[in-house]
Formats: C-alpha cells, structure tokens, sequence
C-alpha cells in the first residue's frame, strides 16, 4: 500500500508541471517530451530554480522548462549577445538566457517585482552569469520610451523576450521593433493563452484569462499584419510567436 501510496505522490508531483503549461492533449506524451529530452539537458542551476519556482505560490508564471530548452537553442543559433527580457518573475528564463549567451553578453532585464527576482538571484549568482544582468525594478515602457528616445539604441538588440502584462503586449511591440536589429528577433509568450484563444465567448474559463484574453488576441491579429516581420507561432509552452525582424 505504500508503494502504491508513494506511485500516486510522484505521478501527482509529475503532473503539477503539465497541464497549464503545454497545449498537447496528451499529459503522457508532455511528460515524455520532459524526461526524454528536457531534464537529462536541464543544466543543475535551471532545475534548482525550477524546483525552488513550483514551491512559490505564482508558479503558474514560470516559463515551462521545454521552453526553456528552447530558448536556449534559439539564442546560440542565433549567436545571441546583446538581449532584453519583459517579464522576468523568478528567472527561470532569464538564467536560460543568461547561460546561452557568451560571456560578454548582456541581458537587459525587467520586472515590476524585484522580490520575485531576488528568489532565484543566488542560483543565477551561483550560476556565475549575474554579470550579464542589468536587472531594473518598475514598468518597462518607460524604459523603453527612453531607449527609443536615443537613436543610438535603434536595431541594437538581437534578441528581446517579451512574458509580461498582456495588455501591454501592443504598447511593448511598438517600441522593441525600433530596438531589435534587422535579422533579430522577439519571442512573445502565451500567445496561445491556454487555448482560449480558439473558445467560443460563452465557454467557461478562469476571470484572468478572460480578461487577457482580447489583447493576446488582438496581438496575434496586429503580429500577422505587420509586414516589418515575419513570424512563427509555436505550441511550445503556452504558446509562443517568434518575430524575425526583415525591415
């Protein structure tokens, strides 16, 4: 009875990571995708944030660790350097990042909650890549209107990651397109937005992804139309559509 008791936990424990995080139908075959091909490549620190992460009453924020196996992926084929980050929450993608780039790569990174940030601050330092984060507390837009304001910061980045307020994605996507280089790219999260994107307006569904859930569409919409860039939207995670900059 105990072993069986103890199976339950673990298959429990498993699935915690599954369900709001992937868009395939079968919580099997995420779980395979994980323990075939993310956790053996997991580097130590990201599972140790991983794990410190799904404790924090937020985790649902996290970005899920495939995406994190591909962002990395991304920015080495991209050869990555100079980068920014929306969103940060714990870090989890943020270390992602930050363990990709050369050692001189920097990450501009923003969050409006540096306690969520100083959480997973000892293991990116333990890490040994804190050097490559400029990590500022506050909203990015201002930020960005200052960036944007000095013409020497147009077409400097070559990788910027969007993962915050939905209804800012628009105003966000205004300003980083001035920002990334030409052959750069932007990554947006959650635009599949736990597959609600697709459900009628009368079906059932959690107030917050209600409410989030016109400006991710209006987003996607906006993304499609916008001849500046081409785009690729993917189901890893809860979605995410890659712009590459072409003019």
């Amino acid at each position: 009875m105990a072993e069986n008791g103890a199976a339950q936990e673990n298959q429990v424990a498993k699935h915690q990571e599954v369900g709001h995080k992937s868009l395939l139908q079968s919580d099997a075959l995420y779980q395979y995708i994980l323990e075939t091909s993310v956790y053996p490549r997991e580097p130590e620190p990201m599972k140790e944030l991983r794990e410190l992460t799904a404790k924090h009453p937020w985790n649902l924020m996290t970005t899920s660790a495939d995406e994190g196996q591909f962002l990395s992926m991304l920015l080495k084929l991209i050869n990555a350097k100079n980068t920014m980050e929306i969103g940060v929450y714990t870090g989890y993608s943020l270390l992602a990042t930050a363990l990709a780039l050369p050692d001189d790569g920097q990450i501009l990174a923003m969050d409006i909650n540096r306690e969520n940030y100083e959480l997973g601050l000892p293991i990116i330092q333990k890490a040994g890549v804190a050097h490559k984060i400029d990590f500022r507390e506050g909203p990015a837009l201002p930020v960005l209107d200052r960036l944007v304001e000095d013409k020497n910061n147009h077409g400097t980045y070559d990788f910027i990651f969007v993962d915050a307020d939905k209804d800012n994605y628009i105003n966000y996507h205004k300003r980083i397109i001035e920002l990334v280089k030409v052959g750069g790219v932007i990554g947006y999260d959650n635009t599949l937005w736990n597959g609600s994107v697709v459900a009628p307006p009368d079906a059932p569904m959690r107030k917050y992804v209600r409410y989030y859930r016109d400006f991710v569409l209006e987003l996607n919409k906006a993304l499609a139309a916008d001849p500046r860039i081409e785009i690729c939207m993917l189901p890893v995670g809860d979605g995410i559509t890659l712009c590459r900059r072409i003019s």
